[in-house]
């Protein structure tokens, strides 16, 4: 890991020889900041998809920031260095959706020296055994905003285009738009969408020898730790009036999925939690996890669930009322995860 951290760094150095220092995207002097931190060792990296969900840890007692570089800000990312729980971390927001988190995470992973990841947050609920408030971790996450979308007139026995080319398949699942017709008996032009798994190129293989995921596994000693969470005290009151039904609890569940969507319609809620056994609904953990198998680095996912994903009984989304509650939720097991881990 340490080559690999050098290797990049002073390749970028060479890609500043070549253009002006304005247009250098790694100056030489952050270059050697980046050095400087990796010299004091291995950190956890935090990753967090928006503010308002990294402020709480941001200012928690549990962190306390490094006193010589508290921060890197690099192409666009602020990567705030410190101490967890006397655990060393760098923590990164990312911002929403899938590529901001991709990127960020591999630049996390390229820059610095991490030996595992946690990334947290809040997230919609498909699962009607939980309820807003409670925190998810799941053992498995896919992405499911990658498609090939099915002409109308064909079915699930015709073959996809470039299906025999190993470039789609029909292995995962689809969805059936007419399925959701106010009248099931008539066919929809749209007709149907075929969930694809990505396609991942670990660095343990033959560089641009392609692989396929969908279901992507957290590592199997955090997940393991994280039973020890299911315990946890967790906050059920935004004031003196407004309360949850109950107190919440953390929940290790089978799967999450995230994709560039926020859902708030409560028949695709229903399909995913059918179809593919989901409680978390998201915009990130799947991006984060996809880099993190590829990269070989443990990683865990730990989302607080802020609403129903439209199918609550409300007239409008639960997150503009307890979205505060479940990122506070969320760094409340953040951190008592990251005792865990020192302990």
């Amino acid at each position: 890991m340490r080559f690999f951290l050098m290797l990049y760094a002073w390749y970028v150095v060479g890609l500043c020889f070549l253009v002006s220092r304005g247009e250098c995207v790694i100056h030489k002097s952050l270059l050697k900041d980046i050095d400087g931190v990796n010299k004091v060792g291995s950190y956890i990296g935090v990753v967090v998809p928006n503010g308002f969900e990294m402020n709480p840890l941001l200012q928690s007692s549990s962190f306390v920031m490094d006193q010589t570089r508290p921060y890197l800000d690099i192409s666009g990312r602020r990567f705030r260095i410190g101490t967890l729980e006397n655990q060393r971390v760098i923590i990164v927001m990312t911002g929403l959706s899938m590529l901001n988190a991709g990127i960020t995470t591999q630049l996390l992973l390229s820059l610095f020296n991490v030996k595992g990841v946690l990334h947290f947050g809040i997230a919609g609920n498909a699962n009607t055994k939980l309820e807003i408030g409670d925190v998810v971790i799941p053992k498995f996450w896919a992405h499911t905003g990658l498609w090939s979308w099915q002409r109308y007139g064909q079915g699930p026995e015709s073959e996809l285009p470039l299906e025999s080319n190993g470039d789609y398949t029909r292995d995962v699942g689809y969805l059936k738009f007419s399925d959701y017709n106010n009248d099931t008996t008539v066919d929809n032009l749209l007709n149907n969408v075929w969930y694809q798994p990505e396609e991942v190129f670990p660095i343990n293989t033959t560089p641009e020898t392609r692989q396929h995921a969908f279901w992507v596994p957290v590592d199997k000693h955090y997940f393991a730790l994280s039973k020890k969470l299911e315990d946890l005290k967790l906050e059920e009151c935004i004031d003196a009036t407004t309360c949850l039904p109950r107190v919440p609890k953390v929940a290790r569940v089978e799967r999450g999925v995230s994709a560039n969507m926020f859902i708030d319609n409560g028949a695709y809620r229903t399909f995913l939690n059918s179809k593919f056994n989901v409680t978390p609904i998201d915009m990130e953990s799947a991006a984060v996890a996809l880099i993190c198998y590829q990269q070989k680095i443990p990683f865990i996912a730990i989302r607080a669930l802020s609403d129903l994903a439209g199918g609550g009984s409300s007239i409008s989304n639960e997150a503009s009322t307890f979205a505060p509650l479940a990122a506070q939720n969320a760094v409340v097991t953040l951190i008592k995860f990251v005792q865990l881990l020192h302990s």
